[in-house]
């Protein structure tokens, strides 16, 4: 059996688990306005007099204000300089402001009126009509079409360049957050391991995974992939119910979110004795995974990292171009407050790595119809070079490096 699998009762793994979240730091004002204060200087550089950000993600980042979108309008006006507005609806003002936690002036709407109305007329009579409006690039389209019929689309950019330049860098705060969080999920990955046993189901090991991450501090798990024997050579899970056996191929993947940032760790390994051809497969796996981190240098871009694996594919007689057997999709992703996020490790992509850029390692390499490994850690760029959030799996038989 690998080390560390199948060797503890369910209870008896969640009870040895403990709270890693406790000492934990979210983000705090003094960030939130520095955030803010970056995104201005990159708006007066760039021309951009204001910039809307819509309720989700871009909200909460630089305001800290975390509201769902939905049909009614809520979100943020930006200025190139001074005060930052919340557009709203008025009957909300008292939610809202309790949950505020970069301080904003209201511009409110009833119910009767047009947000788009007011908003144009606020951008009027604040000059901001000879530069540009910034859209933040998660705003739907409907807030965008709304917005076309009252200010003229010509003056109006997306927003990514300026978001996206400030998400990409990680602070030390939230590298720190990133930190445990991982750390987290790496304690429920190894205490998973630990309880499988013949005939539990993948939907069993989602509710003990769930469950294991509100041990270790979180809310529950913010996603989960449980996958065994054949349905790991499907990325990302099967329609159907399965049942673990012995000898089966594990995958999981799992994550869970620390004060709005994510986790998200990969292990595949065997539960009994795996084939050669599948030792043969997660020695692939390793070496491409080694291969990205090694290739992952300050200035470089994230294309070439891609391209390393797709190199070191074709010394290893896989198909290196997304083809199968080989690795079908990129290398990895970007990580923070969105699951994935700028930049990506991928052909295309001529982002140069730079310091606080956070990525997925996850070249999973597969066998059709038979089986897939992933090995997904992450790592964070310094001016030296790339540093593991995780450390990768050593061996096959070692996946949680206990041995």
């Amino acid at each position: 059996m690998t080390h560390g699998v199948g060797i503890a009762h369910a209870e008896d793994a969640l009870n040895a688990l403990e709270n890693m979240a406790k000492d934990a730091k979210p983000i705090g004002l003094k960030d939130y306005e520095q955030r803010i204060a970056k995104a201005q200087q990159l708006m007066r550089e760039q021309g951009i007099d204001a910039m809307y950000l819509n309720a989700g993600t871009n909200l909460d980042y630089f305001t800290g204000l975390k509201w769902f979108p939905s049909e009614r309008l809520v979100g943020a006006i930006v200025p190139a300089e001074g005060e930052v507005t919340l557009l709203a609806p008025a009957f909300e003002v008292g939610s809202l402001t309790q949950a505020m936690q970069l301080p904003m002036a209201t511009l409110l709407w009833e119910e009767h009126e047009s947000p788009y109305e007011l908003f144009v007329r606020f951008l009027e009579k604040s000059g901001f009509t000879e530069g540009k409006l910034a859209l933040d690039e998660s705003t739907p389209y409907s807030i965008v079409a709304n917005l076309e019929a009252r200010y003229s689309a010509a003056k109006m950019c997306d927003a990514k360049v300026i978001t996206a330049e400030c998400r990409m860098h990680k602070s030390a705060a939230e590298l720190a957050l990133i930190q445990t969080a991982m750390d987290m999920t790496m304690a429920v990955h190894r205490a998973t391991g630990a309880m499988l046993h013949e005939g539990i189901t993948a939907s069993e090991v989602r509710a003990f995974i769930d469950e294991a991450h509100r041990r270790v501090g979180a809310s529950g798990s913010f996603f989960c992939i449980v996958l065994f024997g054949k349905g790991t050579s499907y990325p990302h899970g099967v329609s159907y119910e399965q049942s673990l056996e012995n000898n089966d191929w594990v995958l999981i993947d799992t994550g869970c979110k620390l004060h709005g940032y994510h986790s998200d760790i990969t292990r595949t390994y065997a539960f009994g004795t795996p084939t050669e051809e599948q030792k043969t497969f997660w020695q692939y796996e390793r070496q491409l995974q080694q291969a990205a981190f090694d290739a992952a240098q300050i200035g470089s871009s994230c294309e070439s990292v891609d391209d390393a694996v797709r190199h070191e594919l074709a010394q290893l007689g896989l198909k290196a171009d997304y083809q199968l057997p080989g690795v079908p999709h990129r290398t990895g992703h970007g990580i923070g407050m969105d699951l994935h996020e700028w930049p990506y490790l991928v052909g295309g992509d001529q982002t140069p790595l730079a310091s606080g850029m956070c990525f997925s390692n996850e070249p999973m390499v597969i066998q059709p119809e038979a089986f897939g490994v992933r090995l997904e850690d992450h790592f964070y760029m310094t001016d030296n070079g790339p540093v593991w959030f995780t450390e990768p799996s050593r061996s096959y038989d070692d996946p949680f490096n206990l041995a």
